[in-house]
């Protein structure tokens, strides 16, 4: 059972294997969950167990960026799912702000694609929070 609820997301991210160079080994692709403890993400390639990945999501200016490590790495759909975990209560912190980030971008493509209404990010934020920051 796990430790944490994951929450779904479509945000873009960069990651890169410590190991490697930065401009070489810096890759993009799109965050697949996340939760308090870590997140997962879409890779072309497997990643060992236990490395070392530098993350950056650009979910506002600066980009939040963090170290973890590789927990799982799973074969799908052409690709790799990998789980990364986070043990700074700092980073646990900044991810669960990230959360709220995912649910108001979800709420606010849910409410277009519902009610066809557009709303921009400030008001996305101020309905969802009214709404849900509660739960």
């Amino acid at each position: 059972m796990r430790q944490y609820i994951r929450h779904p997301s479509e945000m873009p991210i960069h990651y890169r294997i410590n190991e490697l160079s930065r401009k070489k080994g810096r890759q993009k692709q799109k965050l697949h969950d996340i939760s308090s403890g870590g997140l997962s993400f879409q890779s072309a390639r497997q990643i060992e167990l236990g490395s070392s990945v530098h993350i950056e999501i650009e979910v506002r200016p600066p980009p939040f960026v963090a170290d973890g490590v590789v927990v799982w790495c799973e074969k799908d759909n052409g690709g790799y799912q990998v789980g990364l975990q986070f043990n700074d209560a700092d980073v646990e912190y900044s991810l669960r702000m990230i959360e709220q980030l995912c649910y108001i971008e979800q709420y606010k493509n849910e409410i277009q694609a519902k009610e066809g209404r557009r709303l921009n990010s400030e008001q996305a934020a101020k309905e969802w929070i009214s709404q849900f920051a509660s739960d």
